[in-house]
């Protein structure tokens, strides 16, 4: 009889697609194996009148799978590398970095409208794209939104919202891709750490062989470079920090915007290093924008 391989996601319909995308991959590579998705709701998912900082940040996305991990109910789990915590547990490592999808952010509007009503809010419950919206469109107003892709687009097309931002890379995996009004270059907003990333992670100690056909050299040097940027800035779900590293055959080029709480001053920045210093590179230009935040 077969080992029954069980794959852990969220319920979300975006998350069990990301899941189905690299069970296929594996099995593509592995025809011999077989799998079973266990889906789970996370706490994440189910608190949606509160933004994230204020309910716990973002383990409340990871936490439940966590559990199914430790207690053997799944063998290893599919995340948006964007939502997991910047540390992770040592008892459970990321094993394969996925390709990246389209890493950008993108501008929705509701269906049928071409020119933004700045009398209505931008959908935005994230601090980080909040204030770079802020510098593209002086003067917006933001008003929070939380909830899966189709949730957030219906309430935009239900005329609440001048318009809201979410990943292309969420967009696109969801065949929803005709939405985007405008995708947001990494000068005019760059993205969120991980962003358009899968992560795979499961328990350490353990035979991930099947799982090394998913990992992807780019992805895993641009999670490199961008985590060490806001693990250095200690860059928890409140604070509007953004890291976003371009991967050639033989340099990691990062971007990246911090956000000081104390003195309120922001600060962006980017630079190069070889490829095999991609945490070095993160590193390098934390302290690079600490320092203009102080000297400012």
């Amino acid at each position: 009889m077969k080992k029954v391989i069980r794959v852990g996601s969220r319920e979300s319909r975006l998350a069990v697609i990301q899941a189905m995308h690299v069970i296929e991959l594996i099995k593509a590579r592995n025809p011999e194996l077989e799998f079973e998705l266990v889906t789970m709701k996370t706490t994440g998912d189910v608190i949606l009148d509160r933004n994230l900082d204020e309910v716990g940040g973002k383990g409340l996305f990871v936490k439940e799978l966590d559990i199914g991990l430790r207690s053997g109910k799944i063998d290893f789990a599919v995340h948006s590398l964007k939502d997991m915590p910047i540390v992770t547990p040592e008892d459970l490592p990321v094993i394969s970095f996925t390709k990246r999808e389209n890493p950008y952010d993108a501008l929705i509007m509701p269906k049928g409208v071409d020119k933004i009503d700045f009398k209505k809010p931008f959908g935005c419950s994230s601090a980080r794209r909040k204030l770079q919206l802020e510098k593209l469109y002086p003067g917006m107003s933001s008003k929070g939104i939380r909830g899966n892709v189709l949730l957030r687009l219906e309430k935009v097309d239900g005329g609440d919202y001048a318009a809201t931002v979410l990943a292309c890379a969420g967009l696109n995996r969801m065949g929803l891709g005709h939405r985007i009004t405008k995708v947001f270059t990494e000068r005019e907003m760059i993205p969120a750490a991980g962003q358009g990333i899968l992560a795979v992670q499961a328990r350490a100690g353990e035979d991930h062989t099947y799982l090394k056909c998913v990992d992807d050299f780019e992805a895993r040097t641009a999670a490199a470079a961008e985590r060490a940027f806001v693990r250095r800035l200690d860059g928890g779900c409140s604070s509007p920090i953004a890291a976003f590293a371009k991967i050639n055959a033989h340099n990691a080029h990062l971007f990246a915007l911090y956000y000081d709480e104390k003195s309120g001053k922001s600060v962006t920045g980017e630079l190069k290093m070889p490829i095999s210093d991609a945490e070095a590179l993160g590193l390098s230009l934390a302290e690079k924008l600490l320092k203009e935040i102080e000297h400012d």
